[in-house]
């Protein structure tokens, strides 16, 4: 799984378009991405579309639906969990605490895990989890929903392994990403999460992030 990883993480690597210059730090934009012609102001001119996370519905912690349209406006950090999980679940909610405590006033930012066993995992097991966290408000989002479109969302879009597989402990299989994804529904940085290096470098590059769109703002 971890080869695996390393490979997705040099193909995004590949796709990726930097910008970045003497006065000016921004994150690459990553996934997938095509050229797309179009015609302005009577002059052909091509134009790069990426790849951005399509809308969902799941349930909250609270039994609260949310849609990509609780997330409009906001930066957030997206990544896969379910609440028996006897191995990295455990490691990287801890450290997913530490951006919880960073960003905990910050308005246009929040975080959402998708749990991968939603049968096990409904509205109050996730809220007891949550509790023992220490979580609540509307900053972090435990999501629970459909199991074919969780695993979709995370294997077609957000391009994060996961999958049920009886012969592992606890039952499922998931790649430990923290996926960073920006206010355009772009992917914008890959973590580990279980690894407190990583995120502490995703802490800095949310901050670059929110720079960089407060730059845009006033442009």
């Amino acid at each position: 799984m971890r080869k695996l990883a390393a490979l997705a993480l040099i193909a995004l690597a590949f796709s990726a378009c930097k910008f970045n210059s003497a006065d000016k730090i921004t994150l690459p934009i990553m996934g997938n991405r095509e050229a797309v012609t179009k015609t302005v102001n009577g002059k052909t001119v091509v134009d790069t579309v990426y790849q951005t996370i399509p809308d969902f519905k799941f349930v909250n912690q609270y039994g609260d639906t949310i849609t990509q349209k609780n997330l409009k406006g906001d930066i957030y950090v997206a990544d896969f969990f379910f609440t028996t999980c006897p191995s990295i679940c455990p490691i990287m909610h801890r450290n997913m605490l530490k951006v919880y405590s960073e960003f905990k006033s910050v308005p246009d930012f929040k975080i959402i895990s998708h749990t991968i066993d939603p049968k096990h995992d409904s509205v109050a097991v996730m809220k007891k989890y949550a509790d023992k966290l220490g979580i609540s408000g509307d900053k972090w989002w435990l999501l629970q929903g459909d199991k074919e479109k969780t695993y979709d969302l995370g294997q077609k879009n957000y391009l994060v392994a996961v999958k049920q597989d009886d012969g592992t402990p606890g039952g499922y299989v998931h790649q430990g990403w923290f996926v960073l994804v920006d206010k355009q529904k772009r992917i914008r940085g890959y973590y580990d999460g279980t690894d407190e290096k990583q995120v502490a470098k995703m802490i800095e590059d949310i901050k670059i992030l929110r720079a960089e769109v407060n730059t845009e703002i006033a442009q």
